[in-house]
């Protein structure tokens, strides 16, 4: 039997969305044709609306029809806008007890062991920039050491971690304080071997200042350094590689062992999304992370302007009113933020979100916040703080990847897992970033790039749940150590993105 040409989400929907290219005058469902052309991932209305009437999807207002809209018609930016309704926040209705598999039955991968306790996915060499005035230095020690590492296999190479910030701020504060403990985050980070605390010398944030604020202390394996004080770059790059060049030996004596899943940290992204995201990909990454949290694990959901008009839904899983009142009073935050600084909370979906089938926010939020699965939220966090809860948690966080995925891992994330249906290459050094395709035309078109591809469920040949379990198959083995494709190209230097939230100055 063939597939049909469209996919129903839910019995209650008006729309359903295309599975191919639909020519006009195609049957979609029942007696109803589509009225034009309608492209894979987008939406055709199934019944008649009236001007002001919602559309649903996945069983939750979507947006509005912008005028009175006839069965078939094309549902996209010229007639669906967004419009002001009650969310039932309706605290801990859904929270269920969360069956956990028995201790003896737990998946485990093989990590390495910190001195600490704490358990690692990958062993770099880590150089942490104060300011962007000592970004080209730290590129430069990282240049210079790369090419020892080839006597020291089980060392994963070395990250310079360079921004754009770090003075032209004020030199206390909210900015400051995100600063500093994303920067700190990074520096203690399980998946570092050794870090370098690199500043110039006059910045606003001081290494100094750093050190004390964030309690981290100078050691064998943590080397604070100013380029001013050293007598500038050739010195300075000198004096780094000599340090690191003796606790190479060290730092490539770990060896990895079985490690209980319960120990992982996952973070979880979309970008580039389309219209099939919240159908293939972000559900069947709920479905793994459902099952990391069964096994003992942890999954951190995060960007919120990319949750907004769906925060309902996790308010309904909190574990507690108290949790759930986190996420309003972020959501809260950020609808204040927006109107001091002239943005608005509907800026997306983007350019390449709309060509792929996204319509509004709403719609775009209710399938990024099917990564987070079906479990209880037992925690939400702000940026970058340090992750401690286990299941599934929320870091506040904005909706550009770069900058979310940097807050996620300086609170501790030691795997990613990235869903796109445009197309994203995004690399994550320290941590290792697995990256879903949400259909199997993207999958083909850029196998090099995509680890997985959950275009399965919509061709009809792997069910959600299915492709949840080869998704956590493949973080246990890549939190083991296998390579993930942007791993294998050497991506990842270059997307650590700490949060500006303040003026520059």
């Amino acid at each position: 039997m063939a597939a049909p040409v469209a996919l129903r989400l839910h019995p209650a929907d008006n729309v359903v969305v295309a599975r191919m290219d639909i020519l006009p005058g195609t049957k979609v469902e029942g007696d109803v044709a589509a009225a034009t052309r309608i492209p894979p991932g987008h939406k055709i209305l199934t019944r008649a609306v009236r001007k002001g009437e919602p559309l649903r999807k996945y069983n939750q207002i979507i947006g509005f029809a912008t005028d009175a809209l006839d069965p078939g018609a094309h549902i996209h930016t010229h007639n669906c806008a967004m419009g002001d309704f009650e969310r039932d926040y309706a605290f801990c209705a859904d929270a269920r007890p969360t069956d956990f598999v028995p201790e003896a039955e737990r998946a485990t991968f093989r990590g390495y062991r910190r001195p600490d306790g704490r358990a690692a996915t990958r062993n770099y060499i880590g150089i942490v920039t104060t300011v962007n005035c000592s970004a080209a230095t730290s590129r430069m020690i990282a240049t210079r050491l790369e090419p020892l590492l080839a006597e020291y296999p089980n060392i994963d190479g070395v990250v310079p971690l360079t921004h754009g910030g770090g003075c032209g701020m004020a030199a206390a504060g909210l900015e400051m304080d995100v600063l500093r403990r994303t920067l700190a985050g990074y520096s203690r980070h399980p998946n570092m071997a050794a870090v370098v605390v690199l500043g110039l010398g006059c910045e606003a944030n001081q290494v100094a200042g750093l050190m004390t604020a964030e309690g981290l202390k100078e050691g064998p394996r943590l080397i604070p350094m100013t380029i001013q004080d050293e007598g500038g770059v050739a010195k300075t790059v000198a004096r780094a590689v000599g340090f690191l060049k003796e606790l190479l030996p060290d730092a490539n004596d770990v060896r990895r062992e079985a490690i209980p899943a319960s120990e992982l940290i996952l973070a979880l992204q979309c970008g580039g999304s389309d219209g099939y995201s919240g159908i293939s990909a972000n559900p069947a990454l709920g479905a793994a992370v459902d099952l990391l949290v069964r096994h003992g694990g942890t999954a951190v959901l995060s960007e919120t302007p990319e949750i907004y008009g769906a925060e309902h839904l996790l308010t309904r899983r909190a574990a507690s009113r108290a949790v759930g009142e986190k996420i309003v009073k972020r959501i809260k935050w950020w609808e204040d933020y927006c109107a001091r600084t002239g943005g608005e909370m509907n800026n997306n979906p983007s350019p390449g979100n709309k060509a792929g089938g996204l319509t509004t926010i709403l719609e775009k939020s209710l399938g990024a916040v099917a990564k987070g699965g079906t479990t209880n939220l037992m925690d939400v966090y702000e940026y970058a703080e340090p992750i401690t809860a286990k299941g599934f948690v929320y870091m506040d966080s904005p909706g550009y990847d770069p900058v979310s995925a940097t807050g996620q891992v300086a609170g501790g994330a030691n795997v990613l897992c990235f869903t796109t249906g445009r197309g994203s290459v995004f690399g994550c050094k320290p941590a290792p970033s697995l990256k879903l395709a949400t259909n199997t035309s993207l999958y083909r078109r850029m196998t090099d790039d995509m680890d997985i591809n959950c275009g399965s469920i919509v061709d009809g040949e792997e069910s959600i749940q299915e492709s949840g379990k080869k998704i956590f198959e493949v973080i246990l083995k890549t939190a083991s150590g296998a390579k993930t494709k942007s791993e294998a190209m050497g991506i990842g230097d270059d997307e650590f993105e700490p949060w500006k939230i303040g003026a520059t100055m």
